[in-house]
């Protein structure tokens, strides 16, 4: 048998390199992979959006800090810059809140861990990288004299004043997401069973949210006006277009300040929190608020009926450690 020839062919060295992983060179083209597992995943455009906004930021803030982004690869950020040029930075020179740190580390690791669950990178800087404690605090919702005054906002001789009142009932009395709101459509409306489909869900599972009497006249009348147009969105603008989430946000904003509302946040997410304690105050289980706000845990649910349940406040009344002082005259 001839002695083989130790220099390696064409062939036989493209076997070889066929099993050598190359890493990915460029953010760019990380974020694309992220992106399109992502949409392979069927994530909601809304958490994708969500994705793309934080990296780039991120990568913005460490440009501001003379890191060369061009230069710098996905593998060769480490824990350092995340901890450096992204926490402290964020925390001691931007003043950034927790709960806005925390939302981008989240982001952060889960573009690292797909990209090194991959092997798209040799090494994972979000890897011991935790998220940072904050505070709980108490939930803010709207009292009953700030609700009455929101409601005095918007003008009932134009369209828009008329939708936008017709939204704020549907997020009092439903709790919807503003998200899960901008989604709807008029084939949502089950006008027989006095019935909301909420499709746009959160946990991807379609639910149903009852509606009242009031609610389903409030809604027919909007729709009187609203009149036929292309779009099938419930929600539209004076142009018959979808009425986007950021439209219905600013507008809400927009009532708060002419409400002058300055003890609460006037937003969508403090519609949804005020259904959650004015449903608990009038004697909604949790089982029933979990089902209408379509949330998978019940951590929260139990937060919403330890904060706002009567039975504690009841029961002080009887065991409160006061009523052991001997009373002065």
């Amino acid at each position: 048998m001839a002695r083989r020839n130790n220099v390696l062919n064409e062939v036989e060295l493209a076997v070889i390199e066929k099993k050598v992983k190359s890493y990915v060179e460029t953010f760019k083209d990380a974020i694309q992979l992220f992106i399109q597992d992502c949409e392979l995943r069927n994530l909601r455009p809304h958490t994708i959006q969500y994705y793309l906004n934080e990296i780039q930021a991120c990568l913005n803030q460490l440009r501001d800090q003379e890191i060369d982004i061009t230069v710098l690869k996905p593998s060769n950020l480490t824990e350092e810059h995340i901890k450096n040029n992204v926490i402290l930075y964020m925390r001691n020179f931007k003043g950034s809140r927790v709960v806005t740190i925390n939302t981008r580390l989240r982001a952060l690791r889960a573009f690292y861990n797909f990209l090194y669950k991959h092997k798209h990178i040799s090494n994972n800087p979000m890897e011991n990288i935790k998220l940072l404690k904050d505070r709980k605090t108490v939930i803010a919702t709207f009292t009953r004299d700030q609700l009455n005054r929101l409601f005095k906002q918007p003008d009932l001789r134009t369209f828009t004043g008329v939708r936008d009142y017709t939204i704020m009932m549907l997020m009092l009395e439903t709790g919807i997401r503003v998200n899960e709101l901008a989604g709807l459509s008029l084939k949502d409306i089950r006008w027989e069973d006095y019935m909301v489909v909420i499709r746009n869900a959160k946990s991807y599972r379609e639910r149903l949210v009852p509606i009242q009497k009031e609610m389903k006249q409030q809604i027919k009348k909007y729709i009187a006006i609203r009149g036929c147009v292309e779009s099938e969105a419930l929600f539209v603008t004076v142009d018959g277009e979808r009425l986007s989430k950021r439209g219905i946000q600013q507008r809400i904003t927009k009532y708060g300040e002419m409400a002058n509302l300055k003890d609460v946040r006037c937003s969508c997410h403090t519609f949804r929190h005020t259904f959650a304690k004015l449903s608990v105050q009038q004697g909604a289980n949790i089982f029933e608020i979990q089902t209408i706000l379509g949330h998978t845990s019940m951590e929260i649910v139990k937060t919403y009926v330890n904060l706002f349940g009567n039975d504690v406040r009841d029961r002080h009344k009887e065991f409160s450690p006061i009523k052991m002082l001997d009373k002065r005259t």
